[in-house]
């Protein structure tokens, strides 16, 4: 998985899974906070168009990502969702971390 910030749009590509999570794009993940706060952006798109697989472990790290972005007053929102990604939100039955004001993801 690898996760990279340009202007204030996060791009995700390969794996969301927990295999897919290494030491590298956690160590991104991290970065692209920063990368956020330090640019003064409010809002983030992250782009999950080249995701390839995802699984629970996966999602909750994207979850926790956005919810940091969040104490540090940045909203974010998932974009270029594939439906295969949709469905795997929908099995897993974690829709609504992703969802705000009752829009679909």
């Amino acid at each position: 998985m690898t996760f990279c910030m340009e202007g204030a749009v996060a791009h995700l590509q390969g794996d969301l899974t927990n295999s897919g999570m290494t030491q590298s794009s956690i160590a991104a993940m991290e970065v692209s906070l920063r990368q956020i706060e330090t640019c003064g952006e409010k809002n983030v798109s992250v782009d999950c168009g080249k995701i390839r697989a995802a699984d629970r472990s996966g999602l909750q790290m994207l979850y926790v990502w956005m919810q940091c972005a969040r104490f540090r007053g940045v909203e974010s929102e998932l974009i270029q969702l594939s439906s295969s990604l949709q469905q795997a939100m929908l099995g897993m039955g974690l829709v609504h971390c992703f969802v705000s004001d009752g829009a679909n993801p």
